[in-house]
């Protein structure tokens, strides 16, 4: 990324710290909702899926930390004992994890064009649902098998199965885990990543990392404040636009594609 344009670092930084914002703010989405927008600066993926999956490694395992300690000093008033779902957890990682490494071989196999019209078209599906207020629900354990396991594979190719996971995790687990459940999900799914970056020789981009983490921080300490606001809050009006946005973005770059 060294040859690239001020204005296009400008809006990485600025992506970056939405990315820290959405992520902190609804638990999941920091990726999904960031990745079409920064393929449209630089159409490579593996280009920022490192640097996506270390913001997502450092902030997910803080704040599902501070969610701990905040359990602990709220004591016996606390409406749960733990802020994480252990439980429900491991049974998701059991049907998640071998699609997750079927879809990381994807990744590393499939060309950059493919990966970004895939990521492109995955986006548009969600963001249909976020417009029409219907995001994707399970109430069926078989839908659940099939939900998690998508979800586990889009992970593993581009870090965006996020909507697909939650969407099964939100009928399972209580709203007061379910945000730090996800981060400690999150954690170990980006953990399988990162040791197939490595073994891959991809480029962690970790000098880009210096000032894109502040630029996430900025995000997540905003995050912070809505996610309060956003337990008690009616978010569909806050989707509906949110999807429709991401709509013109994928068909722009369906259509053009930058790169």
């Amino acid at each position: 990324m060294a040859d690239l344009l001020w204005y296009q670092y400008v809006l990485m930084g600025l992506i970056f710290a939405w990315s820290g914002f959405v992520r902190t703010s609804l638990g999941f989405g920091g990726a999904v909702l960031a990745l079409p927008f920064l393929l449209l600066v630089v159409n490579e993926p593996l280009v920022f899926l490192p640097i996506i999956a270390i913001h997502l490694l450092i902030f997910s395992s803080w704040i599902a930390w501070n969610g701990h300690r905040q359990l602990q000093q709220a004591g016996s008033s606390a409406a749960v004992q733990s802020n994480i779902d252990w439980g429900y957890l491991g049974k998701a990682l059991k049907i998640m994890i071998v699609p997750k490494l079927v879809g990381v071989v994807g990744l590393l196999t499939l060309p950059a064009n493919v990966m970004t019209s895939i990521i492109f078209g995955i986006v548009i599906i969600y963001a249909i649902g976020y417009v029409l207020n219907k995001p994707f629900r399970s109430n069926n354990k078989y839908v659940d098998y099939v939900l998690l396991g998508l979800g586990g594979y889009v992970s593993g190719t581009s870090l965006i199965g996020a909507p697909l996971i939650v969407s099964v995790f939100a009928t399972h687990v209580a709203k007061e885990q379910l945000r730090d459940t996800m981060f400690v999900l999150w954690f170990i799914l980006v953990v399988i990543k990162m040791v197939s970056f490595v073994i891959a020789d991809v480029d962690l981009q970790l000098i880009h990392q210096l000032w894109l983490l502040p630029c996430a921080f900025i995000g997540h300490l905003l995050g912070e404040k809505a996610h309060r606001y956003l337990l008690n809050a009616d978010t569909g009006l806050f989707f509906r636009v949110l999807g429709a946005v991401l709509i013109v973005v994928s068909v722009v770059g369906l259509i053009h594609p930058p790169g």
